[in-house]
């Protein structure tokens, strides 16, 4: 079995100093972990469904090098005669150029694989290595100072209260509870956190072995594909040659991934796909390494009691438990900093002993109406609208302090929105004069 190993430096270096591990270079069946005849059942599925195949073309889809295992194990399926060589491409450039078709014994036992299981794609890993590979690539404890805090959050005007209760919170790595009315940068905050301590990589594969059973990772939504540093490309050159590294794993850019309303109990677990007969890996499984946002806590289809629930062994032992179809349970690593956020008093959602669970709890209030200013005039300035400090204290007198509406940190943005488009209308130069801010208000503001 291969040794992986952790290669450890400061951020921004090339791969052999970025603080990442870097899988090493398969040369035999032996070192993926698999059997010999789960490998044979792949390469057969792969060429069922897509036919006439080179061997460089069958070593590509199953991520895997052609010298030392490919080409042994499509030897060993043209012995068994489950596959036939049909044509050479390129005489003279050896097997890999070989066209490969399934044969009529090669079918009868795809479909049988089939049956197990649909999945016809790059080789998994298996799991013990994979949760070795994310206990090595832990980032740890993320040390902010306020000094670093202050430049990634300079696009927001927040008060110092936040910022001395966020530097904190983000250096304990476990979890946040954001709260606070909607529209005054919850996401925003959360977004520049993962910004500023989510620079570097790390490796994924792009499935997992468990039991016989595959479960899918990595997710082309949620995961964002980086170029390998000091290490070959991994085309169909590499893997014909042999790469300097497993083909099998992805570099990717530390994730960020953000779920709302439409997270439920079912999302937390291994998701069973009853027709592919394969896993897809839940939402914190995906953002091992970075970062989980939970968005709109309390407005999911489950009770904020539950969710909570789910979370505290999680939280407190860095280690989640997942289950299989057949009820077996399986043990993961849970290096995520969760970040909860949400409009509803924290109060209506959970009791007081299961917020002693979340780490750290921030309100992110209303801006005052210096802070109120100052938004307003750099979001102007953005957008190309005449600032005027006339017109913003006619706002809020007539719009905010007569009508008892409070601030929102949104509310600058959506206000000039609607300047542009009046402007642009009425074919006048977007600035803040009393009518345009009438008007932007009409149209944006609706009495509850």
């Amino acid at each position: 079995m291969t040794t992986y190993r952790a290669v450890t430096g400061p951020i921004g270096k090339s791969a052999q100093s970025s603080g990442i591990f870097i899988p090493p270079p398969i040369t035999q069946i032996d070192d993926t972990g698999l059997s010999a005849l789960w490998l044979q059942d792949l390469a057969l599925k792969i060429l069922y469904f897509q036919g006439y195949l080179s061997g460089f073309k069958v070593a590509e889809e199953m991520a895997l090098p052609f010298t030392g295992l490919v080409d042994l194990i499509l030897e060993a399926l043209k012995r068994e005669k489950f596959v036939e060589v049909k044509s050479s491409q390129q005489m003279g450039l050896g097997e890999g150029t070989y066209q490969y078709a399934i044969t009529g014994a090669g079918i009868a036992r795809a479909r049988e694989a089939l049956e197990r299981s649909q999945y016809a794609g790059p080789a998994p890993v298996p799991l013990k290595v994979y949760n070795e590979s994310i206990l090595r690539q832990s980032k740890g404890r993320t040390t902010v100072v306020a000094r670093i805090l202050r430049q990634v959050l300079a696009e927001l005007v927040l008060s110092e209260r936040i910022y001395q209760r966020l530097g904190p919170a983000i250096n304990s790595g476990t979890s946040i509870f954001m709260y606070g009315p909607p529209g005054n940068g919850k996401t925003s905050i959360a977004r520049a956190i993962g910004g500023m301590i989510l620079r570097d990589s790390m490796y994924i594969p792009y499935a997992l072995y468990i039991d016989g059973q595959v479960v899918k990772l990595f997710d082309s939504v949620n995961h964002q594909l980086l170029r390998d540093e000091d290490s070959t490309p991994l085309g169909t050159g590499a893997l014909r040659s042999g790469s300097r590294r497993d083909p099998r794993w992805l570099r990717i850019r530390r994730p960020f991934i953000v779920v709302g309303g439409e997270l439920n109990m079912e999302g937390l677990d291994l998701v069973f796909d009853d027709v592919n007969k394969y896993y897809e890996a839940p939402f914190q499984v995906k953002a091992n390494g970075g970062i989980l946002l939970i968005d709109d806590f309390g407005r999911q289809q489950v009770r904020p009691r539950d969710l909570l629930n789910r979370w505290i062994v999680p939280l407190e032992n860095r280690i989640d438990y997942l289950t299989l179809h057949t009820g077996r349970k399986v043990e993961v690593p849970f290096d995520v900093l969760v970040v909860f956020s949400t409009n509803l008093p924290p109060k209506d959602l959970v009791d007081e002993a299961f917020l002693r669970r979340l780490r750290h709890k921030i309100e992110i209030g209303d801006p005052s109406y210096d802070d109120f200013r100052e938004i307003f005039r750099r979001v102007a300035f953005a957008k190309n609208i005449t600032y005027s400090d006339q017109g913003l204290a006619y706002l809020l007198q007539e719009w905010y302090i007569k009508r008892g509406r409070k601030l929102r940190a949104s509310h600058p943005r959506d206000l000039c929105d609607q300047i542009l488009d009046i402007a642009r209308f009425l074919s006048v130069e977007p600035a803040m004069t009393r009518d345009l801010l009438d008007r932007a208000a009409e149209s944006y503001f609706v009495e509850l």
